[in-house]
């Protein structure tokens, strides 16, 4: 058994928020592909005689990716922090989830849009990255559950108990 008779439920959260920090992790790192194979198309792509990352609405989908990137990763390098001091860290990682699943579905599209017809080409790996993204906005609880839980914890109506036993940090 593990735990004490009776923890099943808050082992399974438990494990739900590993899960959900993991989630943010690679929606990260999808925004990260998103960006890096749409800089390389938008400076290789010509039209009318220059590269497509000259067109001022190129560049607003580029910085919406970079935006989404940095502050994904700071949510998710937080998260992993709560993690490492052995804290609790449910409402961390749920807001790295949402956040970071939103901004990977949007990097996507963006990706998707820069690489106009050949976005849905299988030739091209964004259109994969599209896919992708939106499976991660679905698992480890949808983007609407995660709004009312952040909501709760803004609003003060969820507060995270604390664990019945300290975790163990890296230095243990």
């Amino acid at each position: 058994m593990l735990g004490q008779e009776g923890e099943g439920f808050k082992i399974a959260m438990f494990a739900l928020d590993q899960g959900r920090y993991t989630v943010a992790a690679g929606a990260t790192g999808l925004i990260r592909a998103c960006l890096d194979y749409s800089v390389k198309y938008a400076n290789e792509r010509k039209t009318f005689g220059e590269v497509i990352g000259k067109h001022q609405l190129v560049k607003e989908m580029i910085t919406e990716m970079v935006v989404g990137y940095e502050c994904s990763r700071l949510l998710w390098l937080k998260a992993g922090w709560c993690k490492n001091k052995g804290l609790r860290s449910t409402r961390e990682t749920s807001l790295a989830k949402m956040y970071a699943c939103d901004a990977s579905e949007r990097a996507a599209s963006h990706a998707v849009q820069i690489y106009g017809a050949y976005g849905y080409s299988n030739e091209y790996p964004v259109e994969r990255f599209y896919r992708n993204a939106k499976g991660a906005v679905i698992y480890e609880g949808s983007r609407e559950i995660h709004k009312i839980m952040q909501a709760d914890y803004a609003l003060g109506y969820r507060v995270d108990k604390p664990t019945r036993c300290t975790l163990p940090t890296p230095e243990e």
